[in-house]
């Protein structure tokens, strides 16, 4: 895997997500109601609409324009009118910055792994 820092957990929300940009992508790393940290592709599969506008509620992030809404732990649309996965990176917290790998996304929209909490690691 090739994690990269994409952001430091105190430039994040309690509760919300911040658009960064990995390789040429725009990710939205995300801090969930749980206080779970994830990583998703940041672009709206119904529409070209950044994801990290909208709201999170309990693990899903909501699009602003439409509604769609998606599954932050395994990218699968949980409302329309969405009816395509986004993908999801793996995640994990080193010395309080968030790495993010996103050459290695899951595109199937079933999941690969939990999401990290927020906490220290040495």
């Amino acid at each position: 895997m090739t994690f990269q820092p994409a952001i430091h957990l105190d430039d994040l929300p309690d509760v919300g997500a911040v658009q960064v940009l990995l390789d040429g992508r725009r990710v939205a790393v995300v801090r969930a109601e749980d206080g779970s940290l994830h990583a998703v592709d940041d672009t709206c599969s119904h529409a070209e609409v950044s994801l990290s506008e909208g709201e999170i509620d309990d693990c899903t992030i909501e699009c602003w324009l439409h509604g769609s809404r998606f599954d932050l732990r395994t990218g699968a649309p949980t409302g329309l009118p969405a009816t395509r996965p986004i993908d999801v990176y793996p995640v994990t917290v080193q010395d309080d910055v968030v790495l993010v790998d996103v050459a290695a996304p899951n595109t199937s929209g079933a999941g690969t792994s939990g999401p990290i909490t927020s906490s220290k690691e040495h």
